[in-house]
């Protein structure tokens, strides 16, 4: 498996980059997130790879982390997500806002992502929630253990708020919007405010 590019962006689009390295260009397919957060054509940049090889198509799918490509991993090994749907879906959320869904049960949020019905986003719910819930990335295919970035923060801002009587789906649904990075304290502060109203 090619593990990751490390090289010269030759083009670049919304959801694609090529890459040029050691004289050949690979063109890889990329989350609408990578792609903005990638420097501009010329530049040197480093993706992890993921190469899907299917009976009538190999394409090369890249990621900013490590971690995102785990998830893409995860995502795809539920039945129905195929690697166009996990893509849409690391396009329409980031890693740690899929990984804290699926903690919280919210099959809700990845009907954002194109191609995800209501069905599907319960399905992904139910046959990663154990893997996800645990804070452990446990797929035997990626022969490691590694842990998810659902955690520190926003999981306490979730814990915090289902002690005020929030459920776990819309606690996770107000933090969704808000940047993790935030402290705990302000991140329970945005989320009530943006839920004023609905306490119990």
């Amino acid at each position: 498996m090619i593990y990751s590019l490390n090289g010269k962006i030759l083009e670049k689009g919304t959801d694609r980059v090529v890459i040029e390295c050691a004289g050949v260009g690979y063109e890889v397919r990329v989350p609408l997130s990578a792609a903005s957060a990638l420097p501009a054509q010329g530049a040197q940049t480093t993706l992890y790879t993921f190469l899907n090889i299917s009976e009538n198509d190999v394409s090369l799918f890249g990621f900013l982390t490590a971690e995102d490509r785990q998830m893409f991993r995860l995502l795809t090994g539920v039945s129905g997500v195929g690697p166009k749907v996990g893509l849409a879906i690391l396009s329409a959320m980031p890693c740690d806002r899929v990984a804290l869904a699926i903690s919280a049960g919210d099959a809700k949020a990845f009907t954002a992502a194109n191609g995800v019905g209501p069905k599907l986003g319960q399905r992904i719910v139910l046959e990663l929630k154990d893997k996800v819930g645990k804070g452990l990335v446990s797929d035997a295919a990626l022969g490691e253990i590694a842990p998810l970035p659902a955690t520190g923060g926003t999981a306490q801002a979730v814990a915090a708020l289902c002690a005020l009587g929030y459920s776990q789906s819309e606690a996770a649904q107000a933090l969704a919007r808000l940047d993790p990075a935030l402290p705990v304290e302000e991140l329970v502060r945005l989320a009530l405010r943006s839920m004023a109203g609905k306490v119990r």
